[in-house]
């Protein structure tokens, strides 16, 4: 712990008189962002909380998976059970995992039957132009799974301007340890009116000794797309993609001795968006198609459960700017969830909604958005979602709040996981009678503008859950349905629990600076404390897991041709144990990783050497899912 307050102090310390003794240099820390408002607007005019980082950053960090990126991100918990794309649980603000919406250029990829794939993106990295993180409640836009926050992966021939000319070609080769071969290769061309995209990104090792079986993962994604200027207003838009993951599952989901568990998800992904622009109006109209199958091994000898779900889901979005201080932006959206299986039987939700939003600028330097979202599905009925954000920005400084409900309803998972197998000896229960989770969220915050190529974020934020969904320790007697159950087994089951309530304090840094003699140090930084309490007697399985001290951050100084990354979390989190497996969650846990890189050909090819985990930390996220120690890699890097 002190180690890293020290890293903390001093790293602030050197980007302090880094910033007073260089040459200037200005960068853009307040970008244009689509995910707060559905239309471009600068970040520092929405009243939210946004962290925005470019694509092409991909390639400079000691990453391996778009998840591992994600989880240095500032405020962003990745609880991960496996590496390098394996599965990763994303958690905002510490609510459950199924609590974050995450969106492919406007379109959501939540699955319906589990919120464990909602890392599961399936785009190549070369295609990504830049992600979007929107933090806090956000349902009044994007209804269900948008509580604890938004991550929007906007890829580069979805955001194609017109009549521009542009070409790129990145591949990537690393080798190591473990059986380790990964591999990426991309590109992206734009000829004027017409924009091509497409990649591939495939990890593969043979893993590192668990218990009775090696990690191994064979994780592998390819996508494809085109976007078409038909002429100066409409423009057209299509995406297919493919993502394949077969990895050791073991106790990723259980602690019982006996799981050695191995895992298949096949995901494949259709998107078609129109647009038209003119003048003071825009419309488009997303279409989107996700179909995922998903095997699941418990051990050699046990029938393993295959899922296969479906998502089909349309969105209209139109926008008018009424005059020079208000723009109102309105929508409609639709979606239909299937699932098959032989573990949780066959199921339909149809659900949809309504929004709008009215951004109105008063005066010089405030802004207000309201916005009111009629949200229905055919199991819960209607409800009713408002929020209202605002902003008051001067040289150097906004001032911003949000207050507004959320909802979520269960998942396939949540609702019927075990339900249809003869006989089930333990492990989590599915719960059909669960109702829609609700919150009430506000927020205060400030963003700090003053120092060059530098932003300073904080942000309060509080949160009143009402019949929040999560897994609860529950004996036989109290089950409500036993039919396959045995009166001496252990069991979660999914409840409402009554209220929830968690308070909390984020700390966000970006720092982005060119010097003199062609150096670059480009760093952020994140810390966030959350304290959450519940009236129920027993703690719920998700909402326990998460930190309440959490700090990540990103580090990359380029000077020629050489540049060295680094990236680490330190989180503190409620101890857990497993007597059966001989497993627990350590109190607190530091991680670093740890990248150099030469270039061997102008900027264009470097070598690299890579180590993640660099002190050798044993550590898991989630109770028994042990992540790897450290690993040791290197490879090349080409960008044309």
């Amino acid at each position: 712990m002190k180690a890293v307050k020290l890293f903390s102090v001093v790293g602030l310390a050197w980007l302090f008189t880094t910033k007073l003794v260089a040459q200037q240099t200005e960068i853009e820390l307040d970008p244009i962002t689509v995910t707060a408002s559905l239309h471009p607007v600068s970040s520092s005019v929405t009243g939210r909380n946004i962290i925005v980082i470019k694509g092409d950053q991909f390639s400079k960090l000691p990453v391996n998976s778009i998840d591992e990126l994600l989880r240095y991100l500032p405020g962003l918990e990745v609880q991960m059970r496996g590496p390098m794309g394996s599965q990763s649980d994303i958690v905002l603000r510490g609510g459950t995992f199924q609590q974050v919406l995450v969106i492919l250029d406007g379109i959501r990829i939540n699955d319906p039957n589990t919120g464990h794939f909602n890392s599961y993106i399936p785009i190549a990295p070369a295609e990504i132009d830049r992600i979007e993180v929107l933090k806090g409640a956000s349902s009044a836009i994007y209804g269900s799974e948008a509580v604890g926050g938004v991550i929007q992966i906007i890829t580069k021939s979805f955001a194609a301007k017109r009549a521009q000319k542009s070409k790129q070609l990145t591949a990537q080769g690393t080798a190591g340890q473990f059986g380790l071969l990964n591999g990426q290769l991309g590109g992206f061309y734009q000829n004027k009116n017409t924009a091509v995209a497409g990649g591939v990104i495939s990890n593969n090792a043979t893993g590192q000794p668990q218990r009775g079986i090696r990690g191994y993962f064979h994780n592998t994604s390819a996508s494809v797309s085109i976007s078409q200027y038909l002429n100066q207003y409409w423009n057209i838009s299509y995406r297919s993609a493919f993502d394949q993951r077969d990895f050791a599952a073991q106790n990723f989901y259980t602690t019982f001795k006996s799981d050695t568990a191995n895992e298949k998800v096949s995901t494949y992904w259709n998107q078609l968006k129109l647009a038209f622009e003119k003048e003071q109006q825009s419309f488009s109209l997303n279409i989107g198609y996700k179909a995922v199958k998903d095997q699941y091994q418990f051990n050699s000898v046990g029938t393993p459960n295959l899922n296969k779900s479906n998502l089909l889901q349309g969105l209209a979005v139109y926008k008018w700017v009424a005059a020079p201080t208000t723009t109102i932006t309105t929508g409609a959206q639709w979606v239909n969830k299937q699932l098959t299986s032989n573990d949780r039987g066959n199921h339909t939700l149809n659900q949809a909604g309504s929004f709008l939003i009215v951004d109105q600028k008063i005066g010089t330097h405030a802004t207000i958005s309201p916005a009111m979202r009629v949200e229905w599905n055919n199991r819960s009925g209607w409800q009713l979602v408002p929020q209202v954000n605002t902003s008051y920005k001067i040289p150097g400084w906004q001032f911003r709040g949000s207050v507004g409900r959320t909802t979520r309803d269960a998942d396939f998972t949540e609702r019927f996981n075990n339900y249809n197998k003869s006989f089930v000896a333990g492990g989590s229960i599915g719960n059909p009678d669960l109702v829609s989770e609700n919150s009430f969220s506000y927020e205060a915050g400030t963003d700090f503008f003053g120092l060059k190529n530098m932003k300073i974020s904080t942000t309060f934020f509080k949160q009143h859950f009402t019949q929040l969904i999560d897994y609860v320790t529950t004996p036989y007697a109290a089950m409500p349905r036993k039919d396959n159950l045995s009166p001496t087994g252990t069991y979660a089951l999914a409840q409402n629990i009554g209220k929830v309530n968690s308070t909390g304090v984020e700390l966000d840094m970006q720092y982005n600076k060119k010097f003199q003699n062609n150096q670059q140090l480009w760093a952020t930084f994140g810390f966030t404390w959350i304290d959450s309490k519940s009236n129920n007697s027993t703690p719920s399985f998700y909402l326990s897991s998460h930190a309440k001290y959490f700090t990540n951050f990103n580090l990359r100084y380029a000077v020629k041709r050489f540049s060295v990354s680094l990236n680490g979390l330190y989180k503190q989190r409620v101890p857990q144990s497993s007597t059966a497996i001989n497993a627990n969650i350590s109190r607190e846990y530091f991680v670093l990783n740890a990248q150099l890189q030469a270039f061997v050909y102008k900027n264009k090819a470097s070598v690299f050497m890579q180590a993640d985990n660099v002190f050798d930390k044993q550590y898991s996220d989630i109770l028994g899912s042990q992540m790897p120690g450290r690993w040791l890699m290197g490879g090349f890097k080409v960008t044309l």
